[in-house]
């Protein structure tokens, strides 16, 4: 009974640090999940392996939709943008707010425009700021009954190089071009007029200067998008990430697979 009830009382410690609005007592509930599913499988077997093993399982179950929905993924090489009408905000969080945000750091709205991938809709709201030399975008991913907004502010330069701030809380499931530098911050941090002073800090760090930008063309932004994915398809077509089909889409190859279980379980790590 020992056994049985230390199981039961970490399981149940486990889900109430799970239920706090601390992060911190988050992760140390997502700890207790393993140290709660190491005692199990130790108690059963009396073998620390079994019990190392059963921790390691919870590493692994992205495997399931790996291979039982990605691997059969049949993604378009050269997507398009379509011209798409707003929303419904309650779908929509934080993109309101997001959006005023934009406009009252002087950002002008280009276009409204989205596109699909793998039964994901993705809506864009771009917008852009000639001082700034910045195209700034809200989206919306949604999938199902899933749906989550994100930010983001980029500047290009000359030689091609792309700088980018984002809240978006994910780790990528492509891998990046070596030109696309990327400045994660936190997905929590919704706040338009702090991401722009992150992005300033951010160019700031590396030492980019206003006058090394482009000025966007708000008349080639969607056209942007485009190519810029398109030139990241073709990366990881070089990388051996992903693999053709012949057929105009492209399917991810086992070394793709690995990649997304890594990155996976990165999120697992750092959302938990």
């Amino acid at each position: 009974m020992r056994e049985t009830l230390t199981v039961i009382g970490l399981l149940v410690l486990a889900i109430a640090l799970r239920t706090a609005r601390t992060g911190l007592l988050r992760k140390l509930g997502a700890l207790t999940f393993l140290v709660t599913s190491f005692c199990l499988l130790y108690f059963l077997t009396g073998r620390w392996w079994a019990g190392a093993l059963g921790a390691a399982l919870w590493f692994f179950l992205p495997w399931v939709e790996l291979l039982s929905r990605i691997r059969w993924m049949r993604l378009p090489i050269d997507n398009r943008l379509h011209h798409r009408d707003v929303p419904n905000p309650s779908f929509f969080p934080n993109a309101t707010e997001a959006a005023a945000g934009m406009e009252e750091a002087g950002f002008e709205h280009a276009a409204d425009c989205g596109w699909e991938w793998a039964g994901m809709q993705q809506f864009f709201r771009l917008f852009w700021h000639p001082e700034e030399r910045a195209v700034s975008a809200v989206c919306l991913c949604e999938q199902g009954e899933v749906a989550f907004a994100y930010i983001s502010i980029t500047s290009y330069q000359a030689d091609g190089k792309i700088w980018r701030t984002t809240n978006f809380p994910f780790a990528p499931t492509l891998q990046c071009p070596p030109n696309v530098n990327w400045n994660h911050v936190p997905c929590e941090r919704s706040c338009f007029h702090q991401i722009l002073k992150d992005h300033r800090k951010f160019l700031s760090r590396v030492k980019i200067s206003a006058d090394q930008l482009r000025m966007p063309d708000p008349e080639e932004i969607e056209q942007g998008i485009e190519q810029e994915m398109r030139r990241q398809v073709d990366h990881n077509l070089a990388a051996g990430l992903i693999h053709l089909t012949g057929d105009g889409h492209f399917q991810y190859s086992k070394r793709g697979l690995l990649f997304l279980w890594g990155q996976f379980v990165k999120d697992m790590i750092r959302l938990c």
